[in-house]
C-alpha cells in the first residue's frame, strides 16, 4: 500500500475512488469497488494503480477548527482498503489552497494533470470544490471534456434507511450495535495496543486487557459488550509507507470476550478505559495489538455498591456475552 500526502508524490496513473470515506460502510464500498474494477478490466496496456483520494485533515474539522472523531481511523482504514484491493491512498491536505479550488480547478489540476486519472467513482451525493459547488454531475461533465469516465455510484439502503456515516454514529451512540453493523456491513471494531492499567481486575478474579485506543477514535456508548477478539502481529513499516502494517495473515482465531467501556465508577475511576476480559483464555497480551469486534451491547455503564456486587455482575456479563456470541 503506497501512502502519500503529496499528489506529486502519487503513483500513476489512477483509476481513483473520492470521497471522505469515514467508516468505510457498504455504500463507501459500492464506491472503491467501481475503481478496483475499473482498474481490473481496462484495456489500457498501462498498469492502473486504483486508489482512494480523500482529504486530510476533513474539511468540516479544517472549517469548523474542531477535531473529529473517525469511525475508521487511518491505520484501520488502511488495513480494510488493502483488503478491498486499493493499492494507494492518497491524503491530499486541505488547506486554504485546496479549498480555493473550483470545480472545474479541482479536477484539472488534482484528478487529469497531477493524479492522471482515467476512470472516477463516486457516490451520488459528492459534492466538491470551493464552497461546495460542485455536484456529481458537475464532476461528471467537467471530467468528460477531457475523456476520462465518471462512475455515479447511486445511494444504499438497508431495511429502507439510508446507509451513511452519520447514522452509523447516531446508532452507536444510542447503543443500537445491531443497526449500527447492519449499516456497516461488518461489527465495528475498536483496534489498539494493550497497555498496563491499575490491574484491579486481577484483585476480583477477572484480569483484563486494558486498550490503548486512538485518540481520534469515534466511541459508542459506555458500557459492556459482548466481542470477537482477534490478536494482531505489529509488523514493520510498509517499504512505500509511513503507516506501521498490521499483518492480518498471522492473526489467530477470534477469541469470546466481554468488553467494558467506561471510566468504573465503582472504583472511582477518573479515565476512559475500555478493558477486555477474554472468556476461557489465560497469557500475556502486553503489547500485543488486539482488533475487538463488537458483537452485542448488553448493558449500560453502572456504579456497583461493593466490589462484591461488581464481581456478581461481572459474572452475569460473561454468561450475557456467552448467551448472545453463541457459545452456550
Amino acid at each position: 500500500m503506497w501512502i502519500t500526502h503529496s499528489v506529486s508524490k502519487a503513483l500513476t496513473p489512477t483509476t481513483v475512488a473520492l470521497g471522505n470515506f469515514d467508516g468505510l460502510h457498504l455504500g463507501h464500498r459500492q464506491v472503491i469497488r467501481a475503481a478496483v474494477c475499473s482498474a481490473a478490466t481496462s484495456a489500457m496496456d498501462t498498469f492502473l494503480y486504483p486508489s482512494v483520494v480523500t482529504f486530510n485533515p476533513h474539511p468540516q474539522e479544517f472549517f469548523t477548527g474542531q477535531r473529529r472523531t473517525l469511525l475508521t481511523p487511518l491505520k484501520e482504514k488502511v488495513e480494510q482498503l488493502r483488503e478491498i484491493g486499493i493499492s494507494q491512498i492518497v491524503l491530499l491536505p486541505f488547506d486554504h489552497d485546496m479549498a480555493s479550488l473550483n470545480p472545474h480547478e479541482f479536477v484539472e489540476k488534482v484528478l487529469i494533470e497531477q493524479l492522471k486519472t482515467v476512470h472516477i467513482s463516486i457516490g451520488q451525493d459528492f459534492c466538491f470544490g470551493r464552497q461546495r459547488a460542485g455536484t456529481a454531475q458537475d464532476l461528471q461533465a467537467i471530467a468528460a471534456l477531457h475523456g476520462v469516465e465518471v462512475s455515479i455510484v447511486a445511494l444504499q439502503t438497508c431495511n429502507e434507511q439510508r446507509i451513511s456515516s452519520s447514522a452509523i454514529r447516531q446508532a452507536l451512540q444510542q447503543g443500537d450495535l445491531a443497526l449500527a453493523n447492519r449499516l456497516l456491513g461488518r461489527p465495528y471494531s475498536l483496534v489498539g495496543q494493550v497497555v498496563k492499567g491499575q490491574q484491579l481486575g486481577r484483585t476480583i478474579g477477572f484480569p483484563t486487557a486494558n486498550l490503548q485506543l486512538p485518540p481520534e477514535k469515534f466511541l459508542p456508548q459506555l458500557g459492556v459488550y459482548g466481542v470477537w477478539v482477534e490478536i494482531l502481529e505489529e509488523q514493520t513499516t510498509d517499504l512505500l509507507s509511513a503507516e506501521p502494517s498490521i499483518d492480518r495473515t498471522s492473526k489467530k482465531r477470534a477469541l469470546p470476550a466481554v468488553m467494558n467501556l467506561g471510566y468504573r465508577p465503582t472504583v472511582n475511576g477518573r479515565h476512559l478505559t475500555a478493558e477486555v476480559y477474554l472468556l476461557d483464555w489465560q497469557g500475556d497480551l502486553y503489547g500485543k495489538t488486539l482488533d475487538v469486534k463488537l458483537e452485542s451491547f448488553l448493558r449500560p455503564e453502572q456504579k456497583f455498591s461493593s466490589l462484591e456486587a461488581l464481581k456478581t455482575q461481572i459474572r452475569l456479563d460473561c454468561s450475557a456475552a456467552r448467551k448472545v456470541l453463541e457459545l452456550s
